[in-house]
């Protein structure tokens, strides 16, 4: 195919290849390795494929150093759409977690409702069925109404896509900071179930198979969606990337769902894999190039929804809904029966071929040869080595004594100022737009974490959480980054699950800038480092870049998605006081470190110091030790520590209870590095006088500090010298506090 005449749509010369975000040096790589000028549409394909969002062409060497096997893990990491990870009775969890920041910054409806639409594609091309979704959402401060405009169609997006399409939203977070305001961060996460002797490959194979389209039409809607807007920093020409946004369907989505789902049933399905971003682009070479073949494809047969589309906006379309499917040879009416059941498209556009080429013809004319393995990643999409310099504010963190507040005696109106702020308040008028229960999996507990049943392995749950902390990352990134897994593991371990794996979303800055740079190696070595040591391998994920404008760069954001494994759902546990005259108990440390904490931002508005430490083995010892102690049935409750100290943590626990709340009195409980320090690796948790022999023979077993700091009791809430109220104030300021600021 390579000697026939090319036919090019418009003269590629450098500037061309520039101004479709290469770099000089990839465009003389890719003169070399073509040996002639490519044609648009090839110079279009290279520009998406090696553009960082497709390529992590400045990101893949350092996330290679993660522990991407092992564990549980049934397939690598990146090997396919998502990590499966072994779960027992022949079935595996499928999940992900993937970045739609500058979307949502754009369109903030749609650019959330499309991440949520593409993650849930990634589950189901690998034959499993999504049972949960779970966000991670950063913005500005709710001050600006800006912010507010993008938290409420944030919101919508993801209700709207995740509730029309049928699967629940169980769990999530966000955080509200001023390094967002330009970059709201939206990362959305996806769960499925699988026979594993039924999943799904993304590998094309067999020459001569028909490669068949499914779903929705092609539009222009969302042409260099990864090169131009997803790989740039925000500036005056923002807004001129709208027309490169998806719009989502998500009830076409259900119907390519069950379709799909179907077809690999079927045992028709060779592989598939979804057109996210980079389209048609993407599936075509990245499906080849995973095995050596080609594909022989005629962008005629495409079903299109405009008229007089180019190749080149054909190849570059990032259309929701839609997938690239090869089918058995001699098996294609089966496909097609299929889809027409479902009511959706099934057009086959080409076939497989021996070569390594994927050949493109339009209108009759050759306007594409090239080799596939050379444009993906692993094969010959650039990986490079970035500069890597310590950041300069790192000297004046360092040097700030954040615990020079530690023995001052907190006031009550601290306490209430945290418990109102925007990052710690209920977020209840958010989480009751998304429909946490459809399918009927969702264990309702108060808890850490959001825990699902596992109907067809009973009576095994799986327990979702989505956590990072991004101030603690800001001031250390090593920390920050291994902060985030073993919260995560906390969370997880609190509601009585064993953590298994992780998927990660890396938000960041510039990769050009050296000191940006530095902070995603740290992170990524504090993330590797916990993950190593608590045996949770890195089942695949997402790096977003080029997070920040000319007014702000967001704080290193490394996000972390865990899976824990629960082997009997009876066993699950939640967070809230329980019982009047329970004991109350810190599980763990009695540190007072006040570095990157809420208490200094909010009422010094200082984001300074160093970030609280982190132990591992520490950490370890406490998920051990919490885990048996559930498995015992010797805690009642339990709930891990984090922004807002102990204080902030007790008041949690009463106001999930609603009419429990609590008499604290320790040494220095008045003081604020006891009341809002946010020292790592410590739970509260809550017995009974029956329960407290096997308490103390579980935690004298694993050498960890056991400290009883007061009482369950009804209706007050009382901490001696810090504040003494109610249970229903701290519920009415709690959940009141965002619906004030938003005004609803």
């Amino acid at each position: 195919m390579q000697e026939q005449k090319m036919f090019s749509e418009i003269e590629v010369t450098k500037e061309v290849a520039l101004g479709l975000g290469l770099t000089e040096e990839e465009w003389e790589k890719i003169l070399e390795i073509m040996g002639r000028t490519p044609t648009y549409t090839e110079i279009g394909m290279y520009s998406v494929l090696w553009s960082e969002h497709c390529s992590y062409k400045n990101s893949i060497k350092q996330i290679k150093t993660l522990p991407r096997s092992g564990g549980r893990l049934l397939v690598a990491a990146g090997d396919e759409n998502a990590g499966l990870v072994d779960i027992g009775g022949g079935y595996g969890i499928v999940f992900k977690i993937e970045s739609h920041n500058h979307p949502s910054a754009i369109e903030p409806f749609q650019g959330a409702a499309t991440g949520v639409g593409g993650i849930l594609r990634d589950i189901f091309t690998m034959g499993a069925r999504p049972i949960a979704a779970l966000n991670s959402l950063r913005f500005g401060e709710l001050n600006s109404e800006r912010t507010k405009f993008l938290l409420k169609r944030v919101v919508e997006g993801i209700s709207h896509y995740g509730n029309s399409f049928g699967v629940p939203t169980v769990g999530g977070e966000i955080y509200f900071d001023d390094c967002y305001q330009d970059n709201p961060l939206v990362n959305a996460m996806a769960v499925g179930i699988v026979d594993v002797k039924k999943t799904a490959t993304a590998a094309a194979s067999g020459v001569g198979n028909p490669v068949i389209i499914i779903g929705s039409s092609t539009g222009r809607d969302g042409i260099h969606g990864a090169s131009l807007l997803a790989s740039r920093e925000f500036d005056e020409q923002t807004d001129e990337m709208r027309p490169t946004m998806q719009a989502g369907d998500p009830f076409a989505e259900k119907l390519l769902l069950e379709a799909t789902l179907e077809m690999i049933e079927a045992g028709i399905v060779v592989g598939i894999q979804d057109m996210g971003a980079a389209g048609i682009t993407c599936s075509t070479c990245e499906m080849s190039g995973k095995t050596g073949v080609g594909m022989y494809i005629d962008l005629d047969k495409v079903p299109q929804r405009e008229p007089n589309m180019s190749a080149y906006e054909i190849m570059l379309s990032e259309s929701q809904e839609r997938m690239l499917a090869v089918i058995a040879k001699g098996k294609e009416h089966k496909a097609y029966n299929i889809c027409k059941k479902w009511g959706i498209n099934a057009v086959q556009i080409g076939v497989v071929t021996d070569d390594g080429l994927v050949t493109l013809l339009h209108k009759g004319n050759c306007v594409a040869s090239v080799k596939a393995e050379t444009l993906v990643l692993g094969g010959g999409a650039p990986q490079n080595d970035r500069e890597a310099v310590e950041p300069k504010y790192l000297s004046k963190t360092r040097s700030f004594n954040a615990n020079q507040y530690n023995n001052n005696i907190a006031e009550d109106r601290d306490f209430f100022k945290l418990l109102s702020s925007t990052t710690i308040a209920s977020k209840k008028w958010i989480f009751e737009q998304y429909d946490s229960q459809v399918r009927t999996n969702t264990v309702n507990i108060k808890g850490d974490a959001a825990v699902v049943r596992l109907k067809e392995i009973p009576p095994k749950a799986i327990a979702l959480t989505t956590d990072s902390n991004s101030r603690y990352a800001y001031l250390n990134p090593y920390n920050g980054g291994m902060i985030a897994v073993c919260e995560a593991a906390r969370n997880v371990a609190c509601v009585g699950a064993q953590p298994v794996a992780i998927t990660n979303c890396l938000n960041f800055g510039n990769p050009y800038d050296p000191e940006v740079y530095w902070q995603f190696k740290e992170a990524i070595r504090g993330m590797g480092d916990a993950c190593r040591a608590l045996d949770t391998p890195v089942t695949g994920g997402n790096v977003s870049f080029h997070n920040e404008s000319k007014n702000f760069a967001i704080f290193p954001t490394p996000t972390i998605g865990m899976l824990g494994i629960i082997d009997d759902v009876d066993y699950v546990m939640s967070a809230e006081f329980k019982n009047e005259g329970d004991s109350i108990y810190v599980l763990g440390n009695m540190r007072t470190e006040l570095g990157g904490s809420e208490y200094l931002k909010l009422c010094k508005n200082i984001v300074n110091g160093e970030s609280p430490i982190i132990d591992i083995n520490e950490e370890k010892i406490l998920i051990e030790t919490i885990l048996e102690l559930i498995k015992n049935k010797a805690v009642n409750s339990a709930h891990d520590i984090s922004e807002g100290g102990i204080s902030i943590c007790l008041a949690e626990k009463a106001i999930l209870s609603k009419t429990l709340g609590c008499v604290i009195n320790y040494d220095n409980c008045q003081t604020v590095g006891n009341a809002f320090g946010e020292s790592q690796s410590r739970i509260v948790i809550t017995a009974n006088k029956e329960q407290e022999q096997k308490l103390k023979e579980i935690t004298q077993k694993h050498n960890i500090k056991l400290t009883k700091i007061g009482n369950v009791i009804k209706n007050d809430f009382i901490i001696n010298g810090l504040v003494s109220t109610n249970v229903s104030r701290l519920v009415e300021v709690y959940e009141n506090a965002i619906p004030n600021i938003m005004s609803l």
